[in-house]
């Protein structure tokens, strides 16, 4: 049992030096895809392994219902077309499962945001290259100090753990507040 407690207390402790440290950079990120999916962007999403759950995840709470009923959001996950994921992994290396669809699907009005627990997967920093490239916003998910994802996005999120399973927790906790955000901001100026 006491196990179990130090496992719950050590997530709690990282959600509350995350309150104190990285509130700006979340509502920034927050805010930021709302004026871009005010102005007709879409918001992209993509990771690797948890990182590519969180990113579903975040699209559905979006597409769908976060707490409130409202307008879908135009929300879409990289990481479910497994037609593409492995055309383009064999065709191309797995490098470029997510830069095709950023090259095929991202426009400068849209909000990208790549999920990196390390912040280094090269797949997820070549898309986001490239969409900052077509004049995206791009937000990074990070921790582990950011990693090279931290050079390469507008707003870097780098939650203060080497720990990935803690990491993790945060991340999805960073959606969620994101989600809440943007659905209380866009429905409550009916902007959607």
């Amino acid at each position: 049992m006491e196990r179990v407690k130090q496992f719950l207390k050590a997530s709690g402790d990282l959600k509350h030096r995350m309150a104190e440290t990285l509130s700006r950079e979340i509502l920034e990120a927050a805010q930021t895809i709302c004026d871009r999916l005010a102005s007709g962007g879409k918001l992209l999403l993509m990771g690797n392994g948890g990182s590519a759950a969180d990113s579903q995840h975040i699209a559905a709470e979006l597409i769908g219902r976060f707490k409130k009923e409202r307008a879908a959001i135009p929300a879409i996950a990289l990481t479910v077309d497994s037609s593409s994921l492995t055309a383009l992994g064999n065709d191309y290396g797995f490098e470029t499962i997510f830069s095709r669809q950023i090259e095929a699907l991202a426009t400068a009005k849209d909000a990208v945001i790549g999920i990196s627990t390390s912040g280094n997967s090269q797949n997820v920093i070549r898309a986001l290259n490239l969409a900052r490239n077509i004049g995206a916003t791009t937000i990074g998910l990070t921790g582990h100090g950011g990693g090279n994802m931290k050079d390469c996005v507008d707003i870097c999120i780098v939650v203060p753990s080497d720990d990935t399973a803690r990491i993790q927790e945060a991340h999805i906790t960073i959606g969620h507040i994101i989600c809440e955000i943007i659905e209380q901001d866009l429905t409550h100026e009916k902007k959607i």
